[in-house]
């Protein structure tokens, strides 16, 4: 603490009681205290006070220092000293505020694209082939497409032969569907259809991008038609074509009928299967007397059922291209009876058949810039019998990693100039093309 004093009594009797006053008038100011050490800002110092009326001495700020107490001055002449100027403190520390991080900043995030919305489906592929012929094949034309979720809703949209384009979505459980004449049928976002479908005497339908699948999944005693004495041939196909002209499947997959995948039989005409992938799942079908043993009935597709119909002379032409034959389909890749047959650009993987194509009675056909990979005997006739009356024409198609040497030839009348466009990929690509491209969308 700091005191003033003033000149009333001496100045060492001053020192010793600590403080004086006196009637005496103050001479001058009195001093400031002495400074501190050195420190933070030492206290200013306090007003002398006294009895007489005279001035009082200003005080001088002390010197900051550490801790150190500043000394009051000596006091002035006795009377009221007014209050000393205190000392100055020292000068506050300084020191530039650290500055807030600025906000982040940053664009907000779009919103990804969805794929497909379900209510439109993928674009077909070119109709090319046999099915592109004469009248052509329009199916339902422009017809306001009607969306069916249900075998009943689809048996009902089907029916008749008034044009109509039908969406199938979902998944469809067992069940029998007849499709009429004028039809499109559209799978839409993996649809699929269980059991079996008929076009009996139908013209001009097309199914395209969806997925069917045949009632013997791993067990032809699955089909209710099946018949344990006959065998898997008493059960359904997962397609049948009969009777019906202009029909055309892409971008399809077909599976597990109980006797076939797509048999096209009884004087059908004018077909095009394009980009359509056929396959079994494993299974073992061996009672009844068409047991193949542990092949099982795994055949694919059969064209003409019958080396004695009359009915099928001159018709039964069938264009197949980009299409996929893959796991565990035995046999029937197709087996032909009559009619001109055109397979361009297809691919077989499917490792363990028995045959992939195979010339029956009558059958002409023309294979183009395909790729057998790893399978058997890529073309066959049935017999020396329908070898006489067939022919095979096998131009520029990639044969590897299989084996069995390719057939051709024959006693039939050639068929090698098909009477519509079309163009062929180089058979080096076609492995790659068809995996990719075969199937619904």
């Amino acid at each position: 603490m700091r005191y003033a004093f003033g000149h009333g009594i001496g100045p060492l009797a001053c020192l010793l009681i600590g403080a004086c006053a006196s009637s005496g008038v103050d001479t001058g100011p009195g001093t400031g205290g002495a400074s501190g050490g050195t420190g933070v800002g030492g206290a200013g110092g306090s007003a002398g006070s006294g009895a007489g009326a005279g001035t009082s001495g200003a005080g001088t700020s002390g010197t900051a220092g550490t801790g150190g107490v500043a000394r009051g001055g000596a006091s002035g002449t006795a009377g009221v000293g007014t209050t000393g100027t205190g000392g100055r403190g020292g000068a506050a520390g300084s020191g530039t505020a650290g500055r807030g991080g600025a906000a982040g900043t940053g664009a907000a995030g779009t919103t990804g694209t969805g794929g497909s919305s379900c209510t439109t489906p993928p674009a077909p592929s070119a109709l090319v082939g046999w099915a592109s012929v004469g009248t052509a094949t329009t199916g339902g034309g422009s017809a306001t497409p009607q969306t069916v979720t249900t075998v009943a809703a689809l048996n009902a949209a089907a029916a008749g032969s008034g044009a109509a384009v039908i969406y199938v979505t979902g998944v469809l459980p067992n069940g029998a569907v007849t499709i009429g004449s004028n039809k499109t049928i559209v799978g839409l976002c993996g649809a699929e259809l269980h059991g079996h479908v008929d076009i009996v005497g139908s013209s001009n339908v097309i199914v395209r991008n969806i997925k069917i699948v045949g009632y013997g999944v791993g067990n032809c005693a699955l089909d209710p038609s099946y018949d344990s004495a006959v065998g898997c041939s008493s059960g359904n196909d997962a397609v049948t074509v009969e009777r019906g002209n202009h029909i055309w499947f892409d971008h399809d997959d077909i599976s597990d009928g109980t006797d076939g995948n797509l048999d096209i039989t009884l004087g059908a005409d004018d077909v095009t299967v394009s980009w359509t992938k056929f396959h079994y799942t494993a299974r073992t079908d061996n009672t009844g007397n068409d047991s193949t043993g542990a092949a099982g009935h795994r055949y694919s597709n059969l064209i003409g059922g019958s080396d004695n119909s009359s009915a099928d002379m001159g018709k039964l032409n069938i264009t197949w291209h980009h299409n996929w034959w893959a796991d565990r389909v035995v046999e029937r890749q197709p087996r032909i009876r009559y009619g001109q047959n055109h397979l361009f650009n297809n691919l077989w993987t499917s490792s363990g058949d028995n045959y992939c194509v195979r010339a029956g009675t009558n059958a002409h056909i023309l294979l183009e810039n395909n790729a057998f990979v790893g399978v058997k005997t890529p073309t066959e006739f049935n017999n020396t019998a329908d070898q006489g009356t067939s022919y095979i024409t096998f131009t520029n198609n990639l044969v590897s990693g299989g084996s069995g040497t390719p057939a051709t030839g024959g006693g039939g009348t050639p068929f090698t100039t098909p009477s519509y466009t079309y163009m062929l990929d180089a058979n080096s690509g076609v492995q790659a093309a068809v995996q990719a491209g075969a199937g619904p969308q």
